[in-house]
């Protein structure tokens, strides 16, 4: 989680290629007016919570507000309830509060909704369907019926850890870190106990951010599909918050849906190279604005303001977020990959996904791969629409 940006004959041949291409300009536009489009991570409520406005024109400060969201053809949007591991279950509450206040202040262009009927309610009235996503198990603070008055407010499903592990689940991050025993690390009584009242709930468990073992120790025990609301492909970038094949092939086999990150980092395995490239190129500047006082974080805002050609040769291509798809279609099919881009949480995205308004471009590019329509409506949130359905209580 980082609200920052940063380093983000002939004539006649050539008629034909033009019409081709105008053709396939208004098949994927069709397509995704057409397509219930569900995005199962966004992090703008830490903005709100910061004093920014979602009626507001927000370029240039967040990927989000509700202008760019209706631009995009976003018709669910899962808004994250996040903090890091000191927050608690007031705070959680009060970002509660902040979308039910957007949402009031709205109410022809979205509405509040806790369930797949609701959505569909949502969508037919031409309206966002707004849903609450809780990221980190720590915000129910070891309570039940804490993880039940979350339930009872809208939250559709719950991350069961964030980077951070909590007594009774371990993260993808603490797993990872070489500092737990293996007897340490998955599920406890309580968390196999969260789960199974999740279950029951109709409460998705959301599976990004946790460990390998706790995973399974879900897998074994998860009556319902589970939802992977924000991760990507360990195979095409092996990063610690990504999954490996079989437990994609377990979320298949499940029923469950993986929704892809946008995070250029979890992407692309030279993403951070050509960080790293930049960084040394202007080392002597950085270092000479530091001493002058400027923060880490001020130096990096000027040096991508001062140098926006070689900022944007960071970001990886598009294509490489289709990839992860692809891949995830190849090896287990397509009903089981969506869209999780977490926007607002992320500190770059891919060139070209520059915030929510964006979303069209990547019906465009699965139309130039070649899917088809019907799948096409999968991705963009059929597969998390029949999650969603499948986990009512």
């Amino acid at each position: 989680m980082n609200n920052r940006f940063i380093l983000v004959g002939l004539g006649a041949t050539l008629g034909l290629s033009l019409a081709s291409l105008s053709s396939q300009a208004q098949d994927y536009k069709k397509i995704h007016a057409e397509a219930i489009v569900a995005d199962t991570h966004n992090d703008v409520l830490i903005n709100v919570m910061e004093g920014l406005n979602l009626n507001d024109d927000l370029r240039g400060k967040t990927h989000s507000d509700l202008a760019r969201f209706k631009e995009g053809g976003v018709d669910v949007q899962v808004f994250s309830v996040w903090s890091d591991e000191t927050g608690s279950f007031k705070y959680a509450m009060q970002q509660i509060d902040s979308l039910e206040a957007i949402v009031k202040r709205n109410p022809d262009k979205m509405v509040l909704v806790t369930n797949y009927k609701e959505v569909m309610q949502a969508v037919k009235q031409g309206k966002m369907a707004a849903m609450i996503g809780v990221e980190g198990g720590h915000m129910i603070e070891n309570d039940l019926k804490k993880l039940e008055q979350m339930r009872k407010r809208g939250a559709i499903y719950l991350t069961l850890t964030w980077n951070n592990s909590t007594p009774w689940a371990t993260s993808a991050m603490a797993e990872t870190s070489g500092k737990l025993n293996e007897a340490d690390k998955g599920l406890s009584d309580l968390g196999k106990q969260i789960v199974r009242r999740m279950n029951k709930l109709g409460m998705l468990v959301d599976l990004s951010h946790v460990g390998e073992k706790t995973f399974w120790d879900v897998m074994a025990i998860t009556k319902k599909p589970v939802l992977v609301s924000h991760s990507d492909v360990y195979a095409l970038n092996p990063v610690f918050r990504n999954l490996k094949d079989e437990q994609i092939k377990a979320v298949a086999k499940n029923g469950g849906v993986i929704q892809l990150n946008f995070f250029s980092d979890f992407l692309d395995p030279n993403f951070r190279k050509r960080i790293n490239d930049f960084q040394r190129a202007h080392k002597s500047e950085s270092d000479s604005l530091e001493t002058t006082g400027w923060t880490k974080e001020k130096v990096m805002d000027y040096m991508a303001e001062a140098y926006p050609a070689e900022v944007e040769q960071i970001r990886p291509p598009l294509s490489v977020l289709i990839d992860h798809i692809d891949y995830i279609v190849k090896l287990v099919g397509v009903d089981y990959v969506g869209l999780g881009s977490d926007f607002d949480g992320i500190t770059s995205a891919p060139q070209q996904l520059d915030g929510v308004d964006t979303f069209p471009l990547i019906t465009k590019e699965l139309v130039a791969r070649g899917y088809s329509e019907s799948d096409i409506k999968k991705i963009l949130g059929g597969n998390f629409l029949r999650v969603l359905k499948a986990n009512a209580s």
